[in-house]
């Protein structure tokens, strides 16, 4: 395959992560969000579930597409390295911004997030890609999802022992609490989501995509790289349903089998957008997600951005009380033509087509925002 051709699944699959967590994010009312869009209490996943591995995944597949086209156009690798430092403190930034905006305490300033997760992941990925050939990324794969097995399963957490797997009471929260206490989200306080050892097997999903950029980089011919990421990501979800009696598939401390799971989903819906679009031509029904997945990182930011100002934002009716913008608007434009999980769930589309117009005007004036 030629390194130089772009391919449109790489924006269209990107692009349909970001609508995906869009609409996850930004309900019109938060008690009576739609089922699938809901994040599963702890053991467990739904379709909300599947968003975040399924963008790192896409990460992994983009930076090492990205790194091979830059060596080949002659960067050193010190001017790559300094690139990937940049970008990562970049995207680090604008996730402790989304975190704090508009109020700006930082003494209770969330540290971990999203974007900081994606940062990390990001630069750890690069730095394997860079460093090893595919023998050695397969390595790190292995040891960091074993590693974080072994970890979770076997390092004591005072007084509660080991192999505890509950909410709040787990090693990864225990590491959470002594290195991010009064930093973590107010939601559960005591343990964060996008917590620090937590992210070691967000790496590997990471480096799951890494692999299957080495797959799409092969000599193999099409049909059988297609049916080699549906095998792959098959394999996966059996093996990580069958290693979830001994550690659940979770995404609150993105257990193994978790990363594993979503992996497998992962390469599985890759693959159909790399073979109906890049294989098959057929990429026009894709070019709303396009739109989003050119711009992703500046999309979800702004989306971000601009629904914490619908939360704050407050509006003085005639009747003598103030509502927020994201209420009024839920209110008088979702509840009077749907009702409950439907309204809310009308409320997320209204939402994303609005951050879509955003994404499309850039798009129309060829505007890409490298970060």
């Amino acid at each position: 395959m030629n390194e130089q051709k772009r391919l449109i699944s790489l924006d269209a699959f990107r692009g349909l992560t970001i609508a995906g967590m869009i609409l996850v994010n930004s309900p019109g009312n938060y008690g009576t969000v739609y089922p699938q869009l809901k994040h599963v209490d702890w053991n467990g996943w739904s379709f909300a579930d599947t968003i975040f591995p399924s963008f790192l995944f896409i990460v992994g597949v983009s930076l090492v597409f990205s790194i091979t086209g830059r060596r080949q156009n002659g960067v050193s690798d010190s001017a790559l390295e300094s690139q990937i430092v940049r970008r990562t403190l970049i995207l680090f930034a604008l996730g402790l911004i989304v975190n704090t905006f508009p109020i700006f305490h930082l003494s209770t300033i969330r540290i971990p997030g999203v974007l900081q997760r994606t940062a990390f992941c990001y630069f750890f990925a690069c730095v394997i890609v860079m460093r090893y050939g595919l023998r050695g990324r397969i390595a790190w794969l292995l040891a960091l999802l074993s590693s974080y097995w072994l970890m979770m399963r076997f390092i004591p957490v005072p007084e509660v022992g080991t192999g505890v797997l509950e909410p709040g009471r787990n090693f990864a929260a225990y590491v959470d609490s002594l290195f991010l206490s009064g930093h973590m989200w107010s939601y559960y306080e005591t343990w964060d989501p996008e917590g620090l050892i937590s992210t070691l097997p967000a790496i590997g999903t990471t480096l799951f995509g890494v692999l299957t950029a080495d797959l799409l980089r092969s000599t193999l011919s099409n049909s059988k790289k297609t049916a080699a990421m549906i095998l792959a990501g098959l394999l996966l979800i059996v093996a990580a349903e069958i290693l979830s009696q001994w550690m659940p598939i979770n995404k609150n401390i993105w257990t193994t089998t978790f990363s594993m799971f979503m992996a497998g989903i992962a390469a599985i819906a890759f693959s159909l957008f790399y073979l109906i679009i890049d294989c098959g031509g057929f990429s026009i029904w894709a070019r709303p997600f396009v739109i989003l997945g050119v711009n992703p990182i500046t999309v979800y930011f702004l989306s971000e951005v601009l629904d914490t100002s619908l939360r704050f934002i407050d509006l003085s009716l005639p009747n003598a009380y103030a509502v927020s913008c994201r209420t009024y608007l839920f209110r008088n434009y979702c509840e009077p033509v749907a009702q409950h999980e439907m309204a809310s769930l009308l409320y997320g589309f209204g939402y994303l087509f609005s951050i879509f117009l955003i994404a499309w005007a850039l798009w129309r004036r060829k505007i890409v925002i490298k970060i």
